[in-house]
């Protein structure tokens, strides 16, 4: 069985670690001691190196003035059984001697005085201390050439040595070596200081840098503060001020010219605001003034078609006909006309009528309406136990519910059951969901709505396709009316389809009361839910 690749995600869609700062003053503040410690890790190394070279350096020329008087004077000795006799007047504490024949150490010894500093201990007779050294460190010794270049040799039991080899004159090889351990501890003290030293700079440069920083970078603040109190505008709709503009335009510096770029980005912003919006008023009044003269001609001649229809003179029949069409078209093209003039005067702000409404009468008055309308459909109703009152505009708030109910009666198969169901959501922290919000929703079992025709339904002069069958035409405004009176009422409309599924909800601001009769009882022909 072959398991599917994961396909690896972009780098763009990587997650930062949680630790990684945010903030540019965070991030330029860490830049800059980061840079810093390497500098510091730089110096030290540095420092610490030439010391350590030179101190070597040192020693060197020690071991070169020194020669191999102490390494001799164990040669001489050797006769002697190698005893600890040799000669150590005027040799520095810590000088070191080895003997070697054949490459196996024949005599080792160290001169042991009060100190290992040679410039104190050069005039003092100290006292040999035979050594017994290792294989490992014989096999040490016996690799240095003589009359080759010191080395420095770890030896147990007396530390880091720095040695030099020199040829005896019976055959054997003798080596003369320094301590190390002075340069060491002057390097080693050298480094706590610098460490001290550098930590202080870090901690000043961290304290210093910040406030620099954040002074250096408050003309950025400024932008960001002008660019979030823009975004916090509603720019959707209505006349928009723009006058918040950014003070820094100072061309010479980087901040400046993105204040001076973001101003003339707001300026045309403006402009731009300010045109549509001159250009939605003036629509709002044509469809306003276009509706309102249209009313009377469209009266007029539906009047005129009902009259010569009334007529008692035998006419032709192609002739009522016509009269009939006629009659029929300027009726719906009144009902174009006061859907029109209805979206133009809520579009202009226009308040609705303020009063309480029972919603749960609303409902159960629209699905008889709606059974009437439509007796081979389903009608459902789903109330809750007590009505529901809310403030708003009656008549408006019938109309959208009707609205719903003869989208849901042209745009599905009959036999479709439709539910009209009101409900009262718990507000959060309160119980039977006073003051919280009233979701008024209708619901058919029908085929579904197209996806990309589901996405502009609230939009007007929007038509179903061929996938919801229609009885009869429609203007392609209920929807868009049904939105318009939510929003003007502070609620809002959202629509959800699926194949077998699709709903219609309205949120609409919480009820004043429930009040304590019982619902009424729907009609006969009705079904009650819940």
């Amino acid at each position: 069985m072959r398991l599917p690749l994961r396909r690896p995600r972009p780098l763009s869609r990587l997650r930062r670690p949680r630790l990684f700062p945010r903030t540019l003053r965070t991030r330029l503040v860490l830049g800059v001691i980061a840079l810093m410690a390497v500098t510091f890790v730089g110096i030290d190394f540095a420092t610490t190196r030439a010391l350590s070279d030179f101190l070597v350096a040192r020693v060197d020329q020690q071991l070169d003035d020194a020669g191999v008087r102490y390494a001799v004077s164990l040669e001489r000795d050797a006769g002697g059984g190698g005893n600890a006799h040799a000669d150590s007047r005027g040799v520095s504490a810590g000088t070191l001697g080895v003997r070697l024949v054949n490459g196996r150490v024949t005599t080792a010894a160290v001169v042991d005085g009060g100190t290992q500093d040679s410039a104190t201990a050069a005039d003092q007779s100290g006292q040999n201390r035979m050594l017994t050294l290792s294989a490992t460190d014989q096999a040490r010794l016996a690799a240095l050439t003589p009359g080759g270049s010191p080395a420095t040799v770890e030896l147990s039991g007396v530390g880091s040595y720095r040695v030099e080899a020199f040829s005896g004159q019976d055959g054997d090889v003798l080596v003369t070596g320094l301590p190390m351990r002075p340069v060491e501890a002057t390097v080693h003290k050298l480094g706590d200081i610098e460490l001290a030293v550098f930590a202080i700079a870090l901690a000043a440069a961290g304290a210093l840098g910040a406030a620099w920083i954040g002074l250096a970078l408050r003309p950025l603040d400024r932008v960001t503060r002008t660019a979030e109190r823009v975004s916090s505008l509603s720019l959707a709709s209505g006349d928009v001020a723009l006058s918040v503009r950014v003070p820094d335009e100072d061309p010479r510096s980087e901040v400046g010219r993105v204040g001076a770029s973001l101003n003339r980005m707001l300026g045309h912003v403006e402009d731009a605001l300010e045109k549509r919006h001159a250009v939605e008023s003036r629509l709002r009044t044509f469809a306003a003034d276009a509706s309102h003269e249209l009313r009377t001609p469209v009266a007029a001649v539906r009047g005129h078609a009902e009259l010569a229809l009334r007529s008692p003179e035998p006419m032709p029949d192609s002739v009522r006909r016509s009269l009939t069409r006629i009659d029929a078209e300027s009726q719906r093209m009144g009902v174009i006309v006061e859907d029109l003039l209805l979206l133009a005067r809520l579009d202009a702000g226009r308040s609705l009528a303020r009063e309480e409404v029972d919603l749960t009468r609303l409902a159960l008055d629209a699905v008889d309406d709606a059974r009437a309308a439509g007796p081979a459909h389903r009608w459902r109703l789903d109330l809750p136990e007590r009505p529901v009152v809310l403030v708003g505009d009656r008549h408006r708030l019938a109309q959208v519910v009707a609205n719903l109910l003869a989208n849901a009666r042209i745009h599905t198969p009959e036999g479709t059951a439709v539910t009209l169901r009101v409900a009262v959501p718990a507000a959060p922290g309160e119980a039977g969901g006073k003051g919280g919000a009233v979701v008024l929703s209708v619901t058919d079992d029908g085929p579904g709505m197209d996806p990309e025709l589901a996405a502009r339904a609230f939009d007007r002069f929007v038509r179903g396709d061929k996938t919801r069958s229609r009885a009869s035409g429609g203007t392609g405004l209920g929807l868009a009316i049904t939105r318009a009176i939510v929003e003007a009422h502070g609620g809002q409309a959202t629509l959800t389809t699926a194949p077998g599924r699709t709903t219609v909800e309205l949120t609409l601001p919480g009820p004043v009361r429930s009040e304590s009769a019982e619902r009424p009882d729907p009609t006969p022909n009705e079904e009650c839910v819940g």
